[in-house]
């Protein structure tokens, strides 16, 4: 059997994370074609596969909206533009051709011929960073998470809360109201997360509805299978033991771009480098957007991975289109915007 023709297409986005959808909506407004890799099996990225119940309090125009729902809506605005989805499968070749145009084959054997690459692929393949403690192997399942996708199995529960960043204060808040009670466990007395989120967590701990403890985890206790507490030791070496019988852990992810970083793309520290005029790297036509990439202020925020997405659809138009002339044009007014979205 002959293998298939390769896929011909304007643009290949690597990653289906919320900045690769909403990098599918800016080319189809300049009625470019889209296809997407990405190597989880369904689109979301980490708003899906790791927190798709965490609210997102930072989206434009929604005072508060869940993870997965942010999905949800990014795809169905992306709908008009018919964008080809590749999941489960993670891009292995990635060639340059003489004629300019690129040749990107994934793990399953799917070939695209594409004008542009854009990576969009979050922080890489990635994984929770993991408890790892004496007494741990000791638990039975289910009594420690790296993430949550139901929030109503913590109802009534001590929860011990592991972290001290925006998704263990996020959490915190979230659950406060269905535990019986939170303990939130970091290392440090200084929160990462955001002033606003480190308040209200203060104002929690102050209304007695949250306890802070700050330590490393030194050893998991348990009886009979079943999760008792976590021994912890401060900074002083004094070592204390914090009850609770359900452990959620948000220690962060542990990045790893896979085969991109034998790409040939100029790095720092596992982040591809790139401009801020069209968020091309130093591969001309490969366009990196979102937390993959690096540059001078860089703030990973999914709102500016957005911003990024924009310049980098004209960027990708004048690249594929040399000689086209470029119009910005607006959605609320553009006879042509209105036909590429379907408006009546």
């Amino acid at each position: 059997m002959s293998n298939p023709a390769p896929i011909s297409t304007d643009a290949v986005i690597i990653g289906a994370g919320p900045v690769g959808l909403f990098q599918v909506f800016e080319l189809g407004l300049l009625d470019l074609k889209a296809e997407v890799i990405d190597s989880l099996p369904q689109v979301g990225g980490q708003c899906s596969e790791l927190y798709p119940e965490k609210p997102i309090y930072d989206i434009p125009a929604y005072p508060v909206i869940g993870a997965q729902e942010l999905i949800d809506n990014l795809m169905a605005q992306i709908a008009p533009f018919n964008a080809g989805f590749h999941l489960g499968q993670q891009v292995e070749r990635f060639e340059k051709r003489e004629d300019g145009r690129f040749t990107v084959v994934t793990s399953k054997g799917t070939e695209f011929d594409a004008g542009v690459v854009i990576i969009a692929g979050g922080l890489g393949s990635f994984l929770p960073r993991k408890l790892k403690a004496k007494g741990l192997d000791a638990l039975s399942d289910g009594q420690v998470h790296y993430k949550v996708t139901d929030r109503e199995r913590f109802r009534g529960k001590k929860l011990l809360v592991l972290g001290g960043g925006d998704s263990a204060l996020d959490w915190t808040m979230d659950l406060v109201d269905i535990a019986e009670h939170i303990h939130l466990v970091h290392r440090r007395a200084e929160y990462r997360g955001a002033p606003a989120s480190v308040a209200k967590v203060k104002a929690l701990a102050e209304a007695g509805k949250v306890s802070e403890h700050q330590g490393l985890v030194m050893q998991v206790l348990s009886e009979d299978g079943q999760l008792k507490g976590l021994e912890i030791m401060d900074l002083e070496r004094n070592k204390t033991v914090v009850e609770g019988d359900t452990a959620l852990v948000f220690w962060g992810l542990s990045p790893d771009l896979g085969p991109i970083a034998d790409w040939g793309l100029a790095l720092e520290k596992k982040q591809i480098e790139v401009d801020t005029e069209k968020f091309q790297t130093s591969i001309e036509g490969v366009f990196a957007i979102g937390d993959i990439n690096t540059y001078p202020g860089k703030k990973k925020l999914i709102l500016s991975g957005f911003h990024e997405a924009a310049l980098a659809a004209f960027a990708a138009q004048k690249a594929i289109y040399p000689d086209k002339r470029q119009f910005l044009q607006y959605t609320t007014t553009s006879p042509i915007m209105h036909k590429r979205l379907g408006v009546e």
